[in-house]
This record gives structure tokens, C-alpha cells and sequence, in this order.
């Protein structure tokens, strides 16, 4: 049955791909329609029929639409079939830094008996796909083997496509689990080593690519209407093979998951749970661990070794992961690289750019970080970088530091300067009107509950309007140019000013911000007067430790002064904690 199941869904893929080109053909006739009448009424004129005057200014006026829709269909042909479309941005995998992860994919696909991929190349995401890139734009496409070059009376077979592996997948699983899950992916290098369903799929990437190249501004009055038409007859034909493109897709992927059944089958079952358990260790360190350490410039320069660490400690909290621990006694599949660090450190730069923005490369203002000096490195100082914006907008609103004449620095950063002034008078804990020195606020602008319809007292949100002007500031004031110089020419096609490509959160909102900033300045109260540490958690990200321990989450006190100004459950906490909220604090 399986052989049955392959043959169906190839030959399903196939019939698509020639519907596909069918409406190339289509496209073709049309564009040499008008030559054909051009040739028909000049072969009658040349035969004695079809002459006089009106015959003949027919003949003028379809010869000279003829030539012009050649052209055109000539200039469109060419744009289509030199197109350049977007290929993923990736770790490419060189087989002599690898030679043990080719050898596994080539041996899996001669017992799938398909092609095998022509190279590998590592991605930071938790999927895996092949791409064509016969149309790369950089250097000359790969050169086929042996077997692939057409002889006499036999059709060229196209190039085999890239294998590119999600680098997560690398490190957490092992290699029998990664040889299951790669099973499906290489066995679709068989139908597209078919000639018609390559054929298709160029056609339609280059339908694709000649859209984007009809939408790129910037160009003359004269240039924008050529790109205008060539964009309108490109989308014309996509939407013509859309839906057979998709059915062909759709039957490349039923033939490839048939063909697949016949390897690993046990094995693929429990490959399959890990996929799920490594995307969400994935997601969690990208937007708990690394996302604090690229707002401040830092990289995590082994993002890969970091998902392993952040699974671990999953399975060790989640009674459903149990089991998954005694797994790490096996094989990992990054032994099948020869240097897994700088494969690491290379996906870590790339999954930055991707999902952050940064830089191509290192530099003064952006500097990778390992684990071990992360607590220091990024959590600390983003704690006290937080925290002296937070004392900044407080001056600028003309809020008077907290007095307190046993303190060694009077007038210094405290945390008690900040409670003073969200502290509603009326709220328990207020010592009552101008607290702390503090007087009336500035006149507070216009708040908009659309943009923000978080409840916010009208000092937080005069102070959470200030923070997330002084920060938009500091962004604007990061200058754009030295990173485009950074950019390699690899990247120019699919970064384009327009990075992040794949952003992890959304803007944080005014609220958000207060509320990180209050907690900033808590969290550098309690290390600076109470001995307390910065760490940092796998799943939760930077964290604070008291005497040895996790501190709770601060979130509930915080908002709880924020939104209602009550001081009253912080005071209550960092008293029990033994923090000194009158202390002043190091500030960077």
C-alpha cells in the first residue's frame, strides 16, 4: 500500500505541475496571437488577397502591435526567468565542517531511494524544509553530479535542493530522532527531481520574484509604469496557477510523508513529541533570555547549548516532560558537527538579526555574552540602566528626591523617591499630600485610553508617558547607517531595511514600560542594600535571588501601585525582604 500511496501522490503532483505550465503555454500563445495575425494578413498580401487600403493599414497597425507585445512578452520572459527570489537566511553547512551529518542525510535518502540534497545549511527556528536555489543570486548555481547531467536523448535532471535544519533540533534532540524527523523532508527530493513539478516551480518563483521586483520603489515616472505593467501581468498569472501550485505542493508532501513511513516509524512517534517540547523551549528562551539581552545590545552567543538547558529544567518542573531528562545520556545530533560552538554562535547572530534587528556583525554596541556572564552582563545592567531612565524622567517632571538625612548620599537615586511619588495620599501606607518632597505634578497630557486602556493613576501615567518618550529618543538616536554597512551582500535580498523579519513581541505599552522600570529599580534596591544577586532562570528569564532563593514575582505589587497608586503591598514585601528603599543605589 505504501508503494500505492507514493505512486498516487506523485502522480497527483505531477498532473498540477503540468497545469501549471499549461498556463505558461497559455500565456505564450497570447503573446504570439497578435505576430500570427501579423504573418496571415502578410501572407495574404503576398498572394494577392487581402489588399487595399484598409487591408493595409490592418497589416501596419497588427505588425506594430505584434512587435510591441513581443517585446514585451520577451522583456516579461526575461525579468520572470532571471528573477531573483528571496531565499531563506541561513547557517550554510559546509560537508567538511559536517561530514558525519551528510553521510546520516545520504544514507537516509539511498534508503528512501530519492536524490540527496545538494547541501545543508542550518536555520534558528524549530522547522525544517527544502529549498530550490538554482535561482540564488549569489555566485553560480551548484554544479550537479555526475548522474544529474543529461546525456543524448535524455532530459537534464534539475539540481537537487538545499536541506536546511532547524538548529534548535540539532542540540536537543538525537541523532536516531533527527534521522526520523528528517525522513519526510529528504524524501521530497524526489519529486523534485521530476522535470515538469521543477519546471513549475520555477515558473511560479519567478512569477513570485518579478512581483517583488515590480514593487520596488524608487524608480522614474517611466520605469514605475513598466514595472507597473510588469507587476499586473505577473499577479494575473499567479493567481491563474495558484491553486494548481498548491495542489502540486499538496501531493509533493503526501508522496513524501508516504514514502517516509517506511523509515523510523517507532521512532518518529516520540521525534515528533520532542519537535513540539524543543519549539516551546524555543520560543520561551528567545523571548524570556534572549529578548532583555538584544534591547541592551548583547547577544547570547550559544542560543542552541541554551535550549537544551531551558528543556532540561522543563522536565524537571513539568510532571508531563518526566522522562525526557534520561534522554540526554544518548547521542546528540550536534556531535555530527564538527565544531557545534561555532555553528551555535553563527545561528545565535543570525536568530538576532532575524527576530531583533542587530547587526551582521560584532561591535562596540553590539557584543555577544555568554551564559555564565549574562546575570552580570544583561541582567544587572538592565536593571540599573532601567532604573537611572526612571530617575532621569523624574527630574525632568521636577520630582524632589526623597530627604533622608541619615542616608550617606542625600538626595541620591532611591526606590523611595519612586514610591513617594505614585503614592496616592489617600492610599494606606501614603504619609499624605507631598510625600517625600514631592510636589504637585506637572501638568500631566492628554492620555489616551485607546492606545493604553490599562487603569493607571494620573502620576504613573504621566511618569509612563515620559519613560516611553525618553526611550523612543534613545532608539531614534541609534544610528541606522553603520548597520547597513554591516550588512553582507548575502543579506541584501532579505533584510533591506526591513529587519526584524520575524519581530518576537509587539511594542511594549507605557504600562509595560512603568511597570518594567519599577521593577527595575526594586530589583537594584534589593542587590545594593540587601545583598541580594541577579540570575538568571531558563524559562523566566533575569531573575532575582534573596537569600539564596527565587524572590516571588513582584507584578501583583507593582501594578497594585501603579494602577492604584497603594505602596502599601511593596512596602510590605521589601520590608520583609529586608531591602532599604531610602538607600540610594548604583546607577549605570
Amino acid at each position: 500500500m505504501s508503494g500505492i500511496g507514493v505512486e498516487m501522490g506523485a502522480q497527483a503532483a505531477r498532473s498540477r505541475a503540468l497545469a501549471v505550465l499549461r498556463v505558461r503555454g497559455r500565456a505564450l500563445a497570447v503573446a504570439v496571437l497578435p505576430a500570427g495575425a501579423a504573418v496571415i494578413l502578410l501572407t495574404g498580401a503576398s498572394s494577392g488577397h487581402l489588399v487595399g487600403p484598409g487591408w493595409d493599414a490592418a497589416r501596419w497597425t497588427v505588425g506594430v502591435l505584434a512587435v510591441l507585445v513581443l517585446l514585451a512578452a520577451a522583456g516579461i520572459a526575461l525579468v520572470v526567468a532571471r528573477a531573483r527570489p528571496a531565499t531563506s537566511p541561513t547557517v550554510a553547512v559546509p560537508e567538511e565542517t559536517a561530514p558525519d551529518l551528510y553521510r546520516m542525510v545520504r544514507d537516509l535518502a539511498e534508503r528512501l531511494d530519492v536524490p540527496a540534497p545538494s547541501a545543508i545549511a542550518l536555520t534558528p527556528d524549530c522547522d525544517s524544509w527544502l529549498e530550490d536555489r538554482t535561482h540564488a543570486a549569489h555566485g553560480p548555481p551548484p554544479r550537479p553530479a555526475p548522474d544529474e547531467i543529461a546525456g543524448p536523448g535524455r532530459r537534464r535532471v534539475p539540481a537537487a535542493p538545499v536541506l536546511v535544519i532547524g538548529s534548535p533540533f540539532l542540540w536537543w534532540m538525537r541523532v536516531g530522532e533527527l534521522r526520523a524527523v528528517l525522513a519526510p523532508v529528504v524524501a521530497g527530493t524526489g519529486p523534485s527531481a521530476h522535470p515538469d513539478i521543477a519546471a513549475a516551480r520555477r515558473f511560479v518563483r519567478g512569477l513570485d520574484a518579478a512581483v517583488a521586483v515590480a514593487a520596488t520603489p524608487g524608480r522614474c515616472p517611466l520605469a514605475r509604469a513598466v514595472c507597473g505593467a510588469l507587476g499586473w501581468v505577473a499577479r494575473l498569472l499567479l493567481r491563474g496557477c495558484r491553486e494548481h501550485a498548491t495542489q502540486m505542493e499538496r501531493g509533493v508532501a503526501a508522496a513524501a510523508a508516504e514514502r517516509a513511513q517506511t523509515v523510523d516509524y517507532g521512532l518518529r512517534i516520540v521525534a515528533q513529541e520532542q519537535v513540539g517540547l524543543a519549539y516551546a523551549g524555543w520560543d520561551r528562551l528567545l523571548t524570556r533570555v534572549a529578548l532583555p539581552a538584544w534591547r541592551m545590545g548583547r547577544w547570547p552567543s550559544r542560543l542552541d547549548a541554551g535550549v537544551v538547558a531551558a528543556l532540561t529544567e522543563l522536565s524537571r518542573r513539568d510532571r508531563l516532560a518526566e522522562g525526557f531528562a534520561s534522554r540526554l545520556g544518548e547521542r546528540p545530533a550536534c556531535d555530527l558537527l564538527e565544531e557545534p560552538g561555532v555553528m551555535d554562535e553563527a545561528a545565535s547572530l543570525l536568530a538576532a538579526r532575524l527576530f531583533h534587528g542587530g547587526p551582521a556583525e560584532s561591535g562596540p554596541a553590539w557584543s555577544p555574552v555568554d551564559w555564565q556572564a549574562y546575570p552580570e552582563e544583561v541582567v544587572d545592567r538592565t536593571w540599573r540602566a532601567d532604573a537611572a531612565r526612571l530617575h532621569r524622567v523624574l527630574d525632568a517632571l521636577g520630582v524632589l528626591p526623597a530627604p533622608d538625612p541619615a542616608a550617606p548620599e542625600p538626595g541620591g537615586p532611591t526606590l523611595a523617591r519612586v514610591l513617594d511619588h505614585l503614592a496616592e495620599p489617600s492610599a494606606p501606607g501614603c504619609e499624605g499630600p507631598g510625600s517625600g518632597g514631592a510636589p504637585a505634578p506637572a501638568p500631566v497630557p492628554p492620555f489616551d485610553d485607546d492606545e493604553d486602556p490599562d487603569p493607571t493613576t494620573e502620576r504613573s501615567a504621566a511618569l509612563a508617558a515620559g519613560l516611553s518618550a525618553a526611550l523612543a529618543r534613545e532608539e531614534a538616536a541609534v544610528p541606522g547607517a553603520a548597520d547597513a554597512a554591516r550588512r553582507s551582500p548575502e543579506s541584501a535580498l532579505w533584510d533591506d531595511g526591513g529587519l526584524p523579519l520575524f519581530p518576537l513581541q509587539a511594542p511594549r505599552t507605557a504600562r509595560e514600560l512603568l511597570a518594567d522600570h519599577l521593577t527595575a529599580m526594586v530589583c537594584c534596591a534589593a542587590v545594593d542594600t540587601a545583598g541580594a544577586a541577579p540570575a538568571l532562570d531558563w524559562l523566566d528569564g533575569p531573575s532575582l535571588l534573596l537569600g539564596g532563593e527565587r524572590a516571588p514575582d513582584l507584578t501583583p505589587r507593582v501594578l497594585s501601585l501603579i494602577e492604584e497608586g497603594d505602596p502599601g503591598p511593596l512596602r510590605d514585601w521589601l520590608a520583609a525582604s529586608g531591602i532599604r528603599p531610602e538607600k540610594p543605589v548604583r546607577l549605570v
